[in-house]
């Protein structure tokens, strides 16, 4: 069963699309230089070719705007992984797969991660569409990971959110040096063994 997540956004015309795909690309780059604090405003308008007041109209903050590049590069990752899918037979192992697969790809960019991780912890309700949709995106990787054929039950549901959080957690942590990648490695596997945990007794 594949989940399918559309971003939390207006519908824009394509030059409206070209120009928003240039703001998050100028903010990704930025980001990946420097980190948070490389992410201006002024200097994003000016490398997108936008005007400063357009860039707002897009993204009333820099919050908002870093959010979006996350959501961004999730729905760029979840494209890879559905062209290039977990090799684990097992649904908990294939998760553990993808979830570190993502993580690697967000390891070879720290400043661009901790930027976004940043943004995401800042975030105030006036983001709750953005967030939302980062949160979407990310529960739509793990559903396609656990290659379900039949809808997930509300216990299923539950350890994604788990799992989700548990993803999330340990990017922090990796990121203001708490953790090292095997440990990253052994609380994910540990916490998708929620997945067996929760999955339906077959009928007998």
């Amino acid at each position: 069963m594949t989940a399918e997540v559309k971003p939390a956004a207006l519908q824009l015309t394509e030059r409206q699309e070209a120009r928003r795909r240039r703001i998050l690309h100028a903010s990704a780059r930025l980001a990946s230089r420097g980190g948070f604090d490389a992410v201006q405003m002024r200097e994003v308008a000016e490398t997108s070719g936008v005007a400063l007041g357009t860039l707002y109209r897009y993204f009333p903050s820099k919050v908002h705007l870093l959010v979006a590049t996350m959501q961004d590069q999730l729905q760029h990752m979840h494209e890879t992984l559905r062209k290039r899918p977990p090799t684990e037979e097992e649904p908990a192992a294939r998760v553990a797969q993808t979830l570190m697969r993502a993580f690697r790809a967000l390891q070879r960019e720290p400043h661009l991660a901790d930027a976004m991780v940043r943004a995401l912890t800042f975030a105030d309700r006036s983001v709750s569409p953005e967030v939302d949709t980062v949160s979407r995106l990310t529960t739509a990787i793990i559903l396609d990971a656990m290659g379900l054929d039949e809808a997930p039950t509300a216990e299923q549901l539950s350890a994604v959110r788990v799992i989700e959080h548990t993803w999330h957690s340990a990017l922090i942590t990796w990121l203001s040096g708490r953790a090292s990648i095997a440990q990253v490695k052994i609380d994910i596997e540990t916490v998708c063994r929620l997945i067996d945990l929760t999955a339906p007794t077959p009928a007998r």
